[in-house]
């Protein structure tokens, strides 16, 4: 089976129909790939304050404000109402490294369908959205609004992009997964869900600086990519792999084998350590099966889905 190279803008707009039966507050699995020994602290919409009024027989002694009683010297109260919105900010990644593919589909086309659901679950729920694609060679812009208009906008752009990784004169860049958290900060100041969607590629100390900075005034969901063959590699005589710029010929042995996996090891030992102190969780996505089917396993809110 040949993997999916590319996404089009076609099929992003019909995965609004399998944009249900989850919640992009995740219950993430106890074993699932990258699980933390930390829950998550995603807080859902909340609570937004509304006003602060005289305390009425019946009302709730937890929503005193003392200062405000001691300082007007009568019993007031806070109130609040539930948050009707919360901005959605899709941080997606195509760069060159994300145009590998095993099975289904590659790294680049997962992470556009991921999005795509993300974007319509948002919008549905009434919520702003918005996106930062980048590549290689830039970073993509989409502010967050309330619109379908907007999020047509957002899937052009990840399908340009997605696009871009195949044509054969694609050269390249120097855009980094950094760069774009550095960007999603400027946006982001706070009160958003930001959900970065990529394989991590190049993640450090850096990375972490720059999630906690994002996830101290923010809710923060980090949607690894993955792909089997990434966990697993074994050389054929004759097996060729390619990164969209050269052909190789892919080593044959045990010792080829066993570096990869170590490789793989390491990688994920790293994502972990760098999103578990931050109690961000982290999202495996199988480049393997169906994007919408992962989604609900892992975020859906119904018994069927689980």
């Amino acid at each position: 089976m040949q993997a999916r190279i590319t996404v089009t803008l076609e099929e992003l707009m019909q995965l609004k129909a399998d944009a249900r039966g989850f919640s992009l507050l995740p219950r993430q699995p106890a074993g699932s790939l990258l699980s933390g020994r930390h829950a998550s602290r995603l807080r859902g919409r909340g609570l937004a304050f509304a006003e602060l009024r005289h305390y009425h027989q019946g009302d709730d002694v937890r929503t005193i404000d003392w200062k405000a009683t001691a300082r007007l010297r009568k019993p007031h109260v806070r109130v609040y109402n539930e948050e009707r919105e919360r901005p959605v900010l899709l941080v997606v990644d195509q760069r060159s490294g994300m145009f590998f593919g095993s099975w289904l589909s590659m790294k680049s086309v997962a992470a556009a369908e991921l999005a795509a659901l993300g974007a319509w679950r948002a919008l549905e729920g009434g919520d702003r959205v918005g996106g930062i694609v980048f590549n290689d060679e830039e970073l993509i812009e989409v502010r967050p609004h309330r619109s379908q208009t907007r999020v047509l906008q957002l899937l052009h752009v990840i399908e340009q992009s997605n696009n871009r990784l195949a044509e054969a004169a694609f050269t390249g860049g120097d855009v980094t997964l950094n760069q774009a958290l550095q960007r999603a900060l400027q946006v982001a100041k706070h009160d958003h869900l930001v959900v970065l969607i990529s394989d991590l590629d190049g993640a450090d100390d850096e990375t972490r600086r720059l999630a906690s900075l994002l996830s101290a005034h923010n809710d923060v969901l980090v949607v690894a990519v993955y792909d089997p063959l990434g966990i697993s590699l074994s050389g054929l005589p004759g097996m060729l792999a390619s990164d969209s710029t050269a052909i190789r010929e892919v080593p044959v042995g045990t010792e080829f084998s066993q570096r990869f996996q170590d490789a793989f090891q390491q990688r994920l030992d790293q994502w972990k350590e760098i999103f578990r102190v931050l109690r961000v969780p982290v999202m495996p996505i199988s480049t393997a099966h169906s994007v919408p089917a992962q989604v609900r396993a892992i975020l859906g809110n119904h018994p069927r889905f689980s």
